[in-house]
């Protein structure tokens, strides 16, 4: 994200710091980014979505310049989310990728400010279900102690993230790479919590707030599951499939990601 806008900060409830950075004109977008990742892999679509949004992407806490905390919880990161959309005076559409989404969904009960949330597979399993096995998880830590962080890295992206081949090399060959690179050490943490993490409908039966959830037509299966147990638990959803698409379709097809999204939004609910 090269738009050269000043970062601001906003403390989360526990005082970390979460940055964010503001872009374009019109109604409010929040952005969430997912794992082994910061604000800047937004830097594709940023553009058209600037046109049409005032854009709010942050920094999850331990990435980019936002802060960190000694002990890491999922809950935090809810509570980062809704505090950048907390500091928004109009309501807000809240889009979040992969654990993004998830943070975002979460984030959504923590906050009265919003007008719209877009979740584009959200990592989220059924009960008897993991997301990863344990041996994957050591594995991409004993890369990162061996100082292979490249290793780490494209093990997270195939065997967690279930990304093809073709998105991995998409990713090689820009500047997501090395960002993923750096903050490959964040991504044990988050991959053993989020494996703990299922949905619970009754927490948003009364939930009113009109959900747009995004799918990836050549996505994993797993993925696909995913989107439907949210679409299950949440009263007012619609699902938009990203046609050829996978979970990267913001740098793999960053052009049908911002007509998908602008067109979806300004659709009748």
């Amino acid at each position: 994200m090269s738009s050269g806008n000043a970062v601001t900060r906003v403390a989360s409830r526990d005082g970390t710091e979460i940055a964010y950075e503001r872009t374009g004109e019109g109604p409010p977008l929040v952005l969430v980014h997912g794992t082994a990742g910061d604000r800047t892999d937004w830097r594709l679509v940023l553009p058209g979505l600037a046109e049409q949004f005032t854009v709010y992407a942050l920094d999850r806490r331990g990435r980019g310049e936002s802060g960190d905390s000694d002990e890491y919880a999922l809950e935090r990161e809810f509570e980062d989310v809704a505090a950048v959309v907390d500091v928004v005076d109009d309501p807000v559409v809240l889009l979040g990728h992969s654990a993004g989404a998830l943070y975002s969904l979460e984030a959504a009960l923590l906050t009265d400010n919003l007008e719209r949330l877009v979740l584009y597979e959200p990592p989220i399993t059924e009960a008897g279900e993991s997301l990863v096995p344990e041996e994957t998880v050591a594995r991409i830590e004993t890369l990162l102690s061996e100082g292979d962080r490249e290793a780490a890295l494209t093990v997270f992206l195939r065997e967690v993230a279930g990304e093809s081949q073709a998105e991995i090399e998409t990713l090689k060959a820009g500047p997501a790479w090395d960002v993923g690179i750096e903050v490959a050490h964040t991504v044990p943490r988050e991959v053993r919590a989020l494996d703990g993490y299922r949905v619970d409908p009754d927490r948003f039966a009364a939930f009113t707030v009109p959900t747009l959830l995004l799918s990836g037509g050549e996505s994993p299966l797993f993925m696909e599951q995913a989107t439907a147990l949210v679409d299950k638990a949440l009263p007012d959803t619609r699902i938009v499939t990203l046609p050829g698409q996978g979970h990267e379709a913001t740098n793999t097809a960053p052009e049908l990601f911002v007509e998908t999204v602008v067109g979806s939004l300004r659709a009748p609910e």
